[in-house]
């Protein structure tokens, strides 16, 4: 029998210590006092009040509730004599002759659950600095990757002026056509298997072995030997970026997620500045083969940081998880009570109800099966991400963002020297590179902002339950408010191309730069932003898939960018090249509007969540007349 763990109230007898000493008091209704059912009474008390008896706090009632209290059984609930249940139920009449409001009224409306999973959850002391460690350890370990990747491209020179390796331009090309074919096959596999594996171990490990690679191709000489391992780097290359994709929608909540992915998209950038820096340098001073190793020794040691600096999750480091109402993030019912942040059974600190035993065992033994019948690698791809329309619109967009940004990269300095007036490619190079640092600046405003108008839409969504509002379809999910920031720097994109070709030839160099940066501003917000909301659509053991199948899409567009280019551009001009990227931006806008409104997958299982809350309270007790 199931004793009341709170003080009874004067009169009730000592020998009926029963939860049931909680029963709400009797109503008046027309012809005399109704007394609710014991049943029913005992229904609302276990899902409602005997939750903040037991769990003490109001955050984390619902979860303990369910997995504490349900496997009690509703005889040992209602076992109780007649004579007990009047004692306990015959309060005596209101004062007020004003009859109390029934209980089976509406509760006062709460926020809605696309606003309750965009909040941040509560977390122990230290969370933030280790979290700040871990981001570090992505930003440092991916601009490492580039490092690698980016190293034969400045070490190049150096091996075809060195007359004992007798190597020439079109041997050079062979390699720098090997490596995409590779990357882009390894970006795609990588992240379906990966999402089985620790993505910690996949980004130090991968950028290990990508090290290995730059250190054995400067170790030998020959086609055949530079050819392969170039072509180990590009498959070891695929894991890195959807590694920290799973790691930051991880560690960080919806409401915040767009501006620290902005922060990490720098690492593109660093690590695209640093390049030229490391290998060239070494290349000119020490040799090409020191252009190659150089790279690999700084990855080598960025690789060992990451294993030692980065955590998997906030679970994996002691932490609770950011996203409360992501499934799969929860600890199971048995490690929630007995293995938390603070040692002391429940997350807030609370000790274990005597009932939570059995809810232990129960849940165990269905972990146990679930475990048993988990899915193949294939079948999850395929349920969580190849099925979905709203990934493959995405995929799609990704495929035009990165023909205007690869067409803009390979072909800008030809336009300048061809129309813009400009004497010769050293000089135009200097003109475009404002496109990396526009695109800088544009990534971080792109994360920001987003968060920014999440956050108003949850401050909306509050105020609407506070004030007992409804207008749940018109709340706009956090994929949709990201997918509406991309639009909007989509279209600018297209703005920013026609103020790009309308400058006269012979233009004064810092406005031919500012030009080409506020292009980058644009394309790089639609960039980071593609990526961010894929993750987010998904299920979150299904990240890694959904960044490889992005990021395979993207470098088929890449790809695009070259020999159709240019085609148009010999055949019909400049002005069909650039009427090609601008139609690509109208396609990635028609792709995105059907996105406009899409929550996440977070927010999508809290709504689900909320609606099985709701059928619940509105069963869960039914009043009868006597």
């Amino acid at each position: 029998m199931l004793r009341c763990q709170q003080r009874l109230p004067y009169g009730v007898k000592q020998d009926t210590q029963l939860c049931a000493a909680r029963l709400p008091p009797s109503r008046y209704v027309a012809g005399g006092w109704a007394h609710p059912s014991r049943r029913g009474v005992a229904a609302r008390f276990f899902r409602e009040d005997r939750t903040s008896i037991v769990a003490g706090d109001n955050s984390a009632a619902p979860k303990l509730a369910e997995k504490v209290v349900e496997p009690v059984s509703q005889a040992s609930v209602t076992a109780f004599t007649g004579d007990d249940a009047d004692t306990l139920a015959r309060p005596s009449p209101p004062s007020d002759p004003t009859p109390a409001p029934s209980s089976s009224a509406e509760p006062p409306p709460a926020p809605s659950a696309a606003a309750s999973a965009a909040t941040p959850a509560a977390q122990p002391p230290g969370f933030y600095a280790r979290r700040l460690l871990v981001f570090s350890g992505l930003v440092l370990g991916y601009a490492a990757y580039y490092l690698t990747r980016n190293s034969l491209t400045y070490t190049a020179p150096a091996m075809v002026a060195d007359p004992a390796l007798a190597f020439s331009l079109a041997q050079v090309g062979t390699m720098t056509s090997i490596f995409p074919i590779a990357y882009g096959m390894s970006k795609f596999v990588a992240g379906i298997l990966g999402d089985r594996y620790s993505p910690t171990l996949l980004l130090g490990g991968g950028l290990a072995a990508t090290a290995a690679c730059n250190l054995a191709f400067g170790a030998g000489s020959g086609l055949a030997w530079f050819g392969t391992f170039w072509a180990l780097n590009g498959l070891m290359q695929g894991v890195g970026a959807p590694s920290c994709a799973r790691m930051l929608t991880s560690w960080f909540a919806t409401a915040e997620r767009g501006t620290y992915w902005g922060l990490w998209n720098v690492a593109h950038n660093t690590g695209g500045f640093l390049s030229p820096l490391i290998a060239a340098s070494a290349a000119s001073a020490f040799g090409w083969r020191w252009g190659m190793w150089a790279p690999g020794l700084v990855a080598l040691a960025l690789g060992a940081y990451v294993l030692l600096a980065c955590r998997d999750s906030p679970q994996a480091a002691g932490f609770n998880p950011v996203e409360p109402h992501a499934p799969n993030t929860t600890p199971s019912p048995s490690s929630s009570l007995s293995s938390t942040p603070n040692g002391k059974g429940n997350a807030n600190g609370h000790p274990h109800a005597s009932s939570s035993s059995s809810a232990s065992s129960t849940s165990a033994s269905a972990s146990s099966t679930s475990a048993s019948k988990q899915p193949g690698l294939l079948r999850t791809a395929i349920d969580n991400v190849l099925s979905n329309p709203a990934v493959w619109a995405l995929a799609l967009t990704y495929f035009f963002v990165y023909v205007v940004r690869q067409g803009v990269t390979s072909w800008s300095v030809f336009y300048l020297i061809d129309q813009g007036g400009v004497a010769d490619a050293a000089q135009a190079a200097q003109r475009v590179s404002g496109l990396e640092l526009g695109g800088l600046v544009g990534g971080l405003a792109a994360g920001r902002l987003s968060d920014l108008l999440i956050r108003r839409q949850r401050q909306r969504a509050e105020a609407r339950g506070a004030d007992g509002g409804g207008g749940k379809e018109e709340e706009v999910g956090a994929v949709g408010v990201r997918v509406r920031v991309i639009m909007a720097y989509t279209a600018a994109l297209a703005g920013a191309l026609a103020l790009f070709r309308s400058l006269p030839a012979g233009s004064p160099p810092a406005l031919q730069w500012l030009s080409v940066a506020a292009i980058g501003f644009c394309i790089y917000g639609p960039q980071m932003l593609v990526g961010l909301c894929g993750a987010e659509l998904v299920h979150p053991d299904s990240v890694g898939a959904s960044q490889g199948v992005l990021g395979w899409v993207a470098y088929l567009g890449a790809a695009n960018a070259g020999v159709p280019l240019s085609y148009l551009i010999t055949k019909y001009g400049w002005s069909a090249y650039f009427t090609a990227l601008t139609a690509a931006c109208g396609v990635a806008l028609l792709l995105l509007a059907p996105l406009s409104r899409l929550q996440s997958f977070a927010q999508r299982q809290a709504t689900e969540r909320e609606r099985g809350q709701q059928g619940q309270a509105s069963g869960g007790m039914q009043p009868r007349a006597a």
